[in-house]
């Protein structure tokens, strides 16, 4: 199952911009990049472009997912984040809402994800042929049937946050690809959130972090 779609009206909230890149908070429903077809090419590099004519994409955020991105000014520092990224050198926090409540206060799931090809874009865990994909947890509070988590994801998978967290038995509320009726129905909108970012400014070489308040 899936949501039909549609692009946001919601405004670009920029936390952060210098000569070098800017960090914004990315609203639900909004491609990062383009996507398959003419109503897909309304997405938030295409918007941002109009101001930052040489902005490039470092890293995506899933269309219902929001929060931190950062984005690069010119191809240089494209490159600078883009290694930072590859080598695992970037601190990110998710903020997530998820069904039930875990046994234990935090943990890590550790389990390997590859396209689930004939269920596109779902995601899967394969123990043969996935890719190593490992989040941390932490949570943060509990209310009724739902618990409040901190998700560290540490590499990077498509869907990784939100399948780790189907196999964890707790799938994120209002997740339309992973989340099982009774979790689904309890949001109109996927909850989760990018609030912090973490990483080395291009220009200065010093550590940038920047957080972003999680709107549920």
């Amino acid at each position: 199952m899936s949501r039909p779609y549609y692009a946001s009206t919601e405004a670009i909230d920029i936390i952060y911009a210098d000569k070098f890149l800017i960090v914004v908070n990315k609203p639900t429903l909004l491609l990062s990049v383009p996507g398959r077809g003419e109503e897909k090419q309304d997405c938030l590099i295409s918007r941002l472009r109009s101001d930052f004519p040489d902005i490039l994409t470092v890293h995506r955020l899933d269309w219902e997912t929001s929060g931190l991105t950062v984005l690069a000014l010119n191809k240089e520092v494209h490159r600078h984040l883009s290694r930072q990224f590859q080598e695992r050198q970037v601190h990110k926090h998710y903020t997530a809402v998820v069904y039930g409540k875990p046994t234990t206060d935090s943990g890590e799931v550790n389990l390997p994800l590859r396209c689930d090809w004939d269920n596109r874009p779902r995601q899967m865990v394969d123990h043969q042929q996935g890719k190593p994909s490992q989040t941390h947890w932490q949570i943060i509070d509990y209310s009724k049937n739902t618990t409040r988590l901190r998700l560290t994801p540490i590499t990077g998978r498509s869907h990784q946050l939100r399948v780790h967290m189907l196999a964890l038995g707790h799938p994120i509320i209002g997740d339309p690809l992973y989340a099982y009726p009774e979790a689904l129905n309890l949001a109109e909108r996927l909850l989760l959130h990018a609030t912090y970012l973490k990483f080395t400014h291009p220009d200065t070489n010093r550590q940038v972090e920047f957080y972003c308040r999680c709107p549920f």
